[in-house]
Parts: structure tokens; C-alpha cells; sequence
């Protein structure tokens, strides 16, 4: 079994060995830093290769939010980090209510900040952390692995298609075995890393990349932005605080004092205070007209817009 792991492994394009830095440790400190910045140089071009790939899952991301599903992130070590790293984002980000969008890390709470050996070896544990969090067909499932291989994430798949949930692919290698559990295969292969192995690199950041693209898209198209101003920031601290103050003053030309007056009166819901400064309308009624358009409030403004003419 190790001879079939290590053939396995040694054929994929991220553990193998980059020509280019093959005298990396006689290099000077300043000549390392070159060669790491010339290969993640290569990676926006790779993921820009696999927009169409991604697109369809901002679409599957976008259906599932519709639908009253979930976006759920799996992974292993580094790959499971950095679904965690961009699902605790969004509730301050967009507003989103805590749970919409799930990390799962092989190991649980404990290999966020220590590795779990051996974690990311069973199949079943996939599934089980599935079950854990009662997955419906409604939610959509992304497993994450630069290698494509892990055990974990392929349970984890496996079981989301038998219940007839969305699954996506995201790994770095175009022969990823994962792919054949998704739905959807998102593989920017970004080639051998720096230090042979070290996927925690390239092919880390081409997952940050596309997990950022995946949230930040599926958000927007959910109605979270006004032109390209977060309205649906929670101002959870002082600095959020004054950023939607500034947003708020950004989108309707108010002063800051008029700002401030309008987001006390709807408990510093910048969409709604700005909804209320441009259409003129009460909390009430300005609540009633995002509501009607589905929270975006582009839409809700236009439509304002549309029926005032009519008159």
C-alpha cells in the first residue's frame, strides 16, 4: 500500500520537483524571496484558466442560498484551513446569519491550530462530520485538497452525492481524484511548489483565490452590495462602525451627522439607511420595498424609480 501511495503521489503535478529552484538553499536570503515571488507570480493566470469552472459554482452557491441551503467548505490541514479562513468571514461581511456558510476540517476544532495525524485518512469521517451537521440535498458542498486525493474530503463528497446535494471539486492537480466524486471540478494546477511538497504555498494560495471568488461572487449576486459598497457589513466593532458610517455616506452623498442620525433609527443597517436616504421613505415601508425586491437594493431603488414615473 505505501509503494501504491507513494507511485500515486509522486505522479501528481504538486508534489513533484520545480526545476527552477533546485539551488534554492545556496541562494541568499534576498534570491529565496525571488524565486518564491516569480512562482506565485504564476498562479492568477492559472486560476483565471478555470473562471468558467468557478462561475458554475457561484451559479450551484447562488441556487442552494435560494433554496434555504448552505455553502459547506471540507478539507484537510492547510486546504481546511483556508476554507475556514474565508466561511468566518462572511456573517461580519455580509450579514449572513451564522451557519450559512460551514467549514469542516479533518480533525475537528483541534487541527485549526495543531495537526491532527491521521485525520485525513478515513473516508468515513467525511461523511460522519456531514452527518454532524444534518446536510440536506438543499446545500451545496465544496471539498478542498491541493492534492485531489485526501480520504477525507472524498467521503465527504461521496456522501453529499448520495443524498443528492451540489458537490464542487477544488484541488491543484488536473488528474485530482476528488473530481470524480463533484459535480463540478475546479483544478488550477499550478505546478511543482518552491519546496517540493509545500502545497501549503502555490497551491494554497490558488485556493484562497477561488474560495474568495466563490464567496464574494455568490454574496453579490445574493444582493450584499450596492454598486461595490458592502451594504450588509455588521458593525461588530468601532472600525466597522465607521465603515458603514462611510459607506452610507459614499452611496447617498449624505453628511456624516445625517448618516449617523439615519443608521440610528435602523439599528446601523447601512442598506437600510441608505434605502431610507434615497427613496425618502420611513424605516417601515423602506423595509417593505427591500423585502420585496429580495434585498437587493439596486433593484428595490429602481423600481421606486419605475412606479414614481408612472404617477
Amino acid at each position: 500500500m505505501k509503494q501504491t501511495l507513494a507511485s500515486e503521489l509522486g505522479s501528481l503535478a504538486s508534489e513533484s520537483r520545480n526545476p527552477d529552484t533546485l539551488d534554492i538553499d545556496l541562494l541568499p536570503t534576498l534570491g529565496i524571496l525571488e524565486k518564491i515571488n516569480d512562482a506565485d507570480s504564476h498562479v492568477p493566470g492559472v486560476v483565471r484558466q478555470v473562471l468558467p469552472e468557478v462561475a458554475q459554482a457561484v451559479d450551484a452557491v447562488v441556487d442552494a442560498f435560494r433554496c434555504g441551503g448552505r455553502l459547506i467548505y471540507m478539507g484537510a490541514g492547510t486546504s481546511g484551513r483556508i476554507g475556514l479562513l474565508d466561511a468566518v468571514e462572511c456573517p461580519p461581511t455580509y450579514g449572513v446569519p451564522e451557519g450559512m456558510v460551514i467549514p469542516l476540517i479533518a480533525g475537528g476544532e483541534a487541527a485549526v491550530h495543531r495537526a491532527q495525524e491521521g485525520a485525513e485518512d478515513d473516508p468515513a469521517l467525511g461523511a460522519e462530520d456531514l452527518k454532524s451537521i444534518g446536510l440536506t440535498p438543499r446545500d451545496i458542498v465544496v471539498g478542498i485538497a491541493a492534492s485531489g486525493r485526501t480520504p477525507y474530503v472524498t467521503g465527504g463528497l461521496r456522501y453529499a452525492r448520495s443524498l443528492g446535494c451540489t458537490t464542487v471539486a477544488l484541488a491543484c492537480n488536473k488528474s485530482a481524484a476528488i473530481a470524480k466524486e463533484a459535480d463540478i471540478a475546479i483544478l488550477p494546477e499550478v505546478g511543482p511548489e518552491v519546496l517540493t511538497g509545500s502545497t501549503r504555498m502555490k497551491a494554497g494560495t490558488a485556493q484562497k483565490l477561488v474560495l474568495n471568488m466563490i464567496t464574494t461572487a455568490s454574496m453579490i449576486r445574493s444582493g450584499k452590495s450596492f454598486y461595490n459598497l458592502m451594504v450588509d457589513v455588521k458593525a461588530t466593532n468601532q472600525k466597522l462602525v465607521d465603515r458603514t458610517r462611510r459607506i452610507v455616506v459614499e452611496a447617498t452623498g449624505a453628511s456624516y451627522e445625517e448618516a449617523d442620525q439615519v443608521l440610528d433609527q435602523c439599528d446601523h443597517n447601512a442598506k437600510l439607511a441608505i434605502m431610507m436616504i434615497l427613496s425618502g421613505l420611513e424605516r417601515a415601508p423602506a423595509e417593505a420595498a427591500l423585502k420585496n425586491a429580495d434585498g437587493f437594493l439596486r433593484l428595490a431603488l429602481q423600481r421606486l424609480e419605475r412606479e414614481a414615473k408612472s404617477d
